[in-house]
Order: structure tokens, then sequence, then C-alpha cells
């Protein structure tokens, strides 16, 4: 029996996926947000040029793009280094991708800026460098937690090496790596704020603005879609998550 097959308990939808995604939509309703931050700008109105709609969408676009990319190369570069006879490889590959985050944020965007300009493309490049940390960490992690048993089981069902990684291991890692996927996208929500700074649009450009006009109002309306953007998201991936086992 694989851990394909393992009967799955009923779970219950948490309450921020549908929390956080109806305060997301409710800032986002045209007219809420300078009505609610209306104690931070005093005699005027709260104007969001481009509108918080096409904002959101952009930041959004960049962390889809940015986390399908992170998922695209950490996954695989876990389970590589996590083969047998591959430990040297696997903590030169945790050093490397851990160095990468002990960089300031800003740092790295304005280091890759000569080599890939403004814009989306250096932003990207500091999304993917501080999203790569937590999922190829917590890949290792969850891969090399697999019971050893369950794995020679599946070998002497005859199942081969790549079926072994795809239908037992994965699936038993999971948990874990889902837990390390939520925390990149989270990490990217941020990474991308700080790339308005390179012109990459997004819930960054209020803030960006907010501060060059000392306009406080700016900065919370930036701060606060982004932080219910990625409240929204962390929530609706863990659906993703298998159920506990142990709360059924």
């Amino acid at each position: 029996m694989t851990a394909a097959t393992l009967p799955r308990p009923a779970r219950r939808v948490p309450r921020g996926v549908l929390v956080w995604p109806a305060l997301l939509a409710l800032c986002l309703w045209p007219g809420t947000l300078p009505w609610l931050l209306r104690p931070l700008s005093p005699g005027t109105v709260l104007t969001l040029d481009p509108a918080p709609w096409p904002l959101t969408l952009t930041h959004l676009g960049l962390v889809g793009l940015a986390t399908g990319v992170v998922v695209g190369l950490g996954v695989p570069l876990a389970a590589l280094v996590t083969r047998p006879g591959w430990g040297a490889l696997r903590l030169l590959t945790e050093a490397l991708v851990g160095l990468g985050q002990t960089v300031p944020t800003l740092a790295v965007l304005a280091l890759a800026v000569p080599a890939l300009g403004f814009g989306w493309a250096p932003t990207l490049f500091g999304m993917v460098v501080y999203g790569l940390v937590p999922v190829v960490s917590s890949g290792v992690a969850g891969l090399l937690a697999v019971d050893r048993g369950v794995v020679d089981a599946a070998r002497g069902m005859g199942m081969t090496a790549g079926q072994r990684l795809l239908r037992v291991e994965l699936p038993l890692a999971r948990p874990v790596l889902l837990a390390g996927i939520r925390t990149a996208t989270v990490y990217n929500v941020g990474t991308a704020t700080v790339g308005a700074a390179l012109g990459a649009g997004g819930l960054g450009r209020p803030i960006i603005d907010g501060l060059s006009q000392q306009n406080t109002a700016l900065v919370v309306a930036g701060a606060l879609l982004a932080a219910l953007l990625a409240l929204s998201l962390d929530s609706l991936l863990g659906l993703i998550a298998p159920p506990d086992r142990g709360s059924a």
C-alpha cells in the first residue's frame, strides 16, 4: 500500500481561508480604503493611482511567477541531493542556498540591476533567491525523514528509484514540503513590495510613493493590502496540505 492509497481523514476548512480573502476583497472594493484611512489623511481624499485592483494583480503575478520558478528549481534539487551517496552535494547546496538569504533584500535587488536592468527581472531574481531557502530546506528535511523501512518495502515490491521517489517519498514528504512552499510564498509577497523601487509595480508602489510624499495613508494602504494578500495566499495554500491524521 502506498501513501497515496491511505484513507484520508475528514478535515475542517480553516477560518482564514474565508476571512483573509474576504477582507482583501473588501479593501479592494472602490472607496473602502479611502474611508478606512481617513484618520491618516485628514482634509484630503486618499487616491491610489493605479487603482488597488491592478496593483494587486501585478503583485500576484510577480509572486505566482517567482513561486513557480522556486518550486520548479527547489523540489528537483531537494530530490537530487537526498539520493544515497549525494551527502556532500546536499551540504554544499544547503550552504549556497542559505547564503543568498544572508544578504539584505535591497542589496540583492541592487546587485541584480546592472545585469538585469530595472523592472520585473531583478525583482524576480531576488524573489527566487529568497524563496529557494525554505523550499530546498523543507524538501530535504521531508525526504530525509521518510521511513527507510517504507522505502525498502517499495524496493522489495519491484519499484524503480523513480517510482519510489514519485509514489512513496514525495507523497510522504508532502506536508513538510508544502510548509516550505507556503513560507516561500509569504516571503515573495514581502520581497515583491521592495521591487517597486526598481519599477516592478505592485503593492510596493503606494508604499514608495507614500514615503516620497510623506503620506502615511499611502504607506499603510500598500502595507495593508500586501499583508492581506500574504495571509490569503498562505491560507489558500494550506488547503493543499493533507489533514492532520492525529486530529481525525
